[in-house]
């Protein structure tokens, strides 16, 4: 293999244990060791290296194709036993920043794009909290989202236009189309008019039930999202690859709708107890009735976490430890007095001035007194920064800082209405307290009903498997029972596959079958991820210990 394919292209291949190794693992519970790892150079080693696996898929069946990025994927998304595309060493520029948009290649990580687009007063505003660690492709094929979501919306509401290699080996541009436009595509007697035929056709054929599919919820990542394709006036396929995971073809380059953000902002901490966790519900609606910008969380769990490895955000926060330590002042007397708040929420208030920021603050902490609630209003930008790495390195925190566990994400994603948190919450807490010993924490975006829930277990345990599996058809019935979505943000994977029916139905299902066989005939980009995922498949390609 690696001989047959370093001929035809002008990038590398690698297929040394420790290249290998590195592209086994993502930031999932799993591991996949792939049989060569390619660095295309450009647009036509990626059409050459499609149409080599299609050519050969006959004479080897598991041949496929997947795209790399940063690797910060928690499902697994990008893990394979065939090809890696890995886009970071070639694909990496930013081509164009202008006024209101930006055109980049999928190898760009978020952190060096967002430098260019700030220079210029602008942001793409659905980051990640894995925002320092991922890639543009990877936000793409994920439709990520992350703490600005409540306002801005995810990334599908971002991408303009997307150039994707296809099935066939050639590379097309995709954005919206007028009605006369979609009739010329339809028209074409080719692979991409063959798509536009088919597709639309699939969406006119099953649109009420297609519409109704759609999650009752302010944001999901689960399925191909045909509800967003077609709505009789414009018809945009780019609303089907993003969130597609790579499986219905490869990103080359994408066009990206930019925001011009406000400048000045203050952060509401609100500090609840125990006995305040049943008024959450009413705690959120009164906040979300002052527009917050961002609007999160995280559990007492993390906070410990934080507070037990101060010297670690020495680094992230750019601060010394006595600055940090002084920052922390408040937190290390709750410890000591009064015991830590089970759950801190963070409402950001942005503005053009910093009056109008302070007096919508001061507002929304006004309206919280009538639940005896404690708050606090940020000072500055840099007492504000601490409560957002704490919410944004919690993860992080976990992965790296717990001896002899790991992180093990797989009910990480959950999303339900927040009028419905009061209700489900507890429903949660009851199932989550039936696993005595289980070591978790809680974060999210509690604004839109999102929450991480990251167990810390011990892989090689015989029962952590177990577990996994017995948890996560209980948290997800719950979830489905209040018409949520299992994921918000981090997409399907090997992790959340084998549930897209039971949150979708056969008939959904059986559509989202249609569509992979639509656009990818020969199952070669990223098979055993949206459809035809395995349960089995994945319990035997769990890491087995850290």
């Amino acid at each position: 293999m690696y001989e047959q394919i370093k001929k035809i292209i002008d990038g590398e291949a690698y297929t040394d244990s420790e290249t290998l190794k590195k592209f086994s693992r993502d930031a999932s519970l799993f591991e996949e060791m792939p049989k060569i790892v390619v660095s295309p150079k450009n647009v036509h080693d990626i059409q050459a290296v499609v149409n080599w696996v299609s050519q050969n898929k006959a004479q080897y069946p598991e041949l496929s194709l997947s795209a790399r990025g940063g690797g910060s994927d928690m499902s697994g998304g990008p893990l394979t036993e065939a090809v890696v595309l890995d886009f970071t060493k070639h694909f990496n520029r930013v081509i164009e920043v202008s006024n209101d948009q930006a055109t980049v290649e999928p190898g760009v990580f978020y952190r060096d794009f967002e430098k260019k687009t700030l220079e210029k007063g602008l942001l793409m505003p659905s980051f990640p909290a894995s925002r320092e660690l991922c890639c543009v492709g990877g936000m793409v094929a994920n439709n990520s989202g992350g703490e600005k979501t409540l306002s801005y919306g995810k990334t599908e509401r971002y991408v303009a236009e997307l150039r994707m290699v296809l099935a066939d080996g050639n590379e097309y541009i995709f954005k919206p189309l007028d009605g006369a436009q979609l009739e010329a595509k339809r028209g074409q007697q080719d692979f991409e008019g063959e798509i536009y035929r088919k597709i639309f056709d699939l969406i006119e054929k099953n649109y009420d039930a297609i519409q109704r599919a759609r999650p009752n919820v302010s944001k999901n990542s689960s399925g191909y999202y045909l509800w967003n394709v077609w709505d009789k006036k414009k018809f945009d396929l780019t609303q089907l690859f993003v969130g597609s995971q790579g499986t219905l073809g490869l990103i080359t380059q994408v066009k990206f709708r930019l925001i011009r953000p406000r400048e000045y902002s203050r952060l509401v901490v609100i500090f609840l107890k125990n006995k305040d966790l049943t008024k959450l519900g009413s705690i959120t609606t009164d906040v979300l009735g002052f527009k917050p910008e961002t609007f999160e969380s995280y559990d007492d769990h993390t906070l410990m976490l934080a507070l037990k490895f101060l010297p670690g955000f020495v680094k992230r926060l750019k601060s010394n430890i006595i600055s940090l330590g002084l920052q922390f002042l408040p937190e290390f007397k709750m410890l000591v007095f009064g015991g830590l708040p089970k759950l801190v929420l963070t409402a950001e208030f942005t503005a053009n001035s910093d009056e109008e920021a302070l007096f919508r603050a001061r507002a929304a902490a006004a309206s919280l007194k009538k639940f005896g609630l404690r708050t606090r209003i940020t000072k500055n930008s840099a007492e504000a920064q601490k409560y957002r790495v704490i919410r944004r390195e919690s993860f992080n925190l976990l992965r790296q800082k717990i001896k002899n566990k790991q992180t093990a994400p797989f009910i990480d994603d959950i999303i339900v209405r927040p009028e419905a948190l009061p209700e489900f919450l507890p429903r949660l807490e009851k199932i989550l307290n039936e696993y005595k010993g289980l070591i978790y924490t809680i974060a999210g975006h509690v604004g839109d009903g999102n929450f991480h829930i990251i167990p810390l277990m011990d892989l090689s345990d015989p029962n952590a498997k177990r577990i996994i599996a017995e948890l996560s058809d209980k948290v997800y019935d719950l979830v489905f029972e209040y018409h949520g979505s299992m994921s918000a943000e981090h997409n399907d994977g090997i992790i959340r596959g084998p549930y897209l029916k039971k949150m979708f139905g056969e008939e959904m299902y059986e559509i989202f079958r249609e569509t992979k066989k639509i656009f990818d005939p020969l199952n070669i980009f990223n098979p055993g991820k949206k459809v035809d995922t395995d349960q089995k498949f994945a319990v035997e390609h769990m890491k087995h210990g850290v």
